[in-house]
């Protein structure tokens, strides 16, 4: 809860808990979706510190239904396409390297050990720091989805669509590393 709570000033357009019970709900939401497969949670953790400084996960995750006897049909626990999302970081830990690093990790895990076509990222689309975080990481602009979703703020927001494809992975990863090194 500390790390959610030390200056909420970036979370005016994202879902991060501001109190204790509506960090336990959050919590109980993510498992509930990790339970049914849907969803993969992390807390994030500034290991020099050895604080949680934020949370992110794996959702929405894709098992697509391929044709009868089809070559690239997978076993279940290597899904087709995934979303990295319901990331937030405290205020001290924004646009550091702990995001890249953790980015890093997660898309290697998605692309190089259950080898997925696609990984998905989204925000509303007037979180521009977001938007911006994720540009950086080497996404494409798919396009807006109009009235996708709830807002943190209680409207119904459009939602800005990003991927990073498989093919694409190899010039990603590089310049992620590269940013990781300097």
């Amino acid at each position: 809860m500390a790390a959610a709570s030390v200056s909420r000033a970036n979370y005016a357009v994202a879902f991060v808990p501001a109190t204790l019970e509506a960090m336990a709900a959050y919590v109980r939401a993510a498992l509930d979706d990790q339970a049914a497969g849907t969803a993969l949670a992390f807390a994030t953790v500034d290991v020099r510190s050895e604080r949680v400084v934020g949370s992110t996960r794996y959702m929405n995750i894709e098992r697509w239904r391929w044709p009868a006897g089809s070559e690239l049909q997978r076993p279940p626990e290597r899904p087709d396409a995934v979303e990295i999302g319901a990331t937030w970081l405290a205020h001290d830990m924004q646009r550091t390297a702990l995001n890249t690093e953790a980015k890093l990790l997660m898309l290697s895990h998605a692309f190089e050990r259950w080898d997925v076509h696609r990984v998905t990222l989204k925000t509303d689309v007037r979180n521009l720091r977001s938007r911006t975080a994720i540009e950086r990481l080497g996404a494409t602009l798919d396009g807006i989805l109009r009235n996708h979703s709830p807002s943190a703020t209680g409207t119904v927001r459009d939602t800005a669509c990003y991927s990073i494809l498989k093919a694409e992975w190899p010039d990603v990863r590089e310049r992620l590393e590269t940013r990781l090194a300097r």
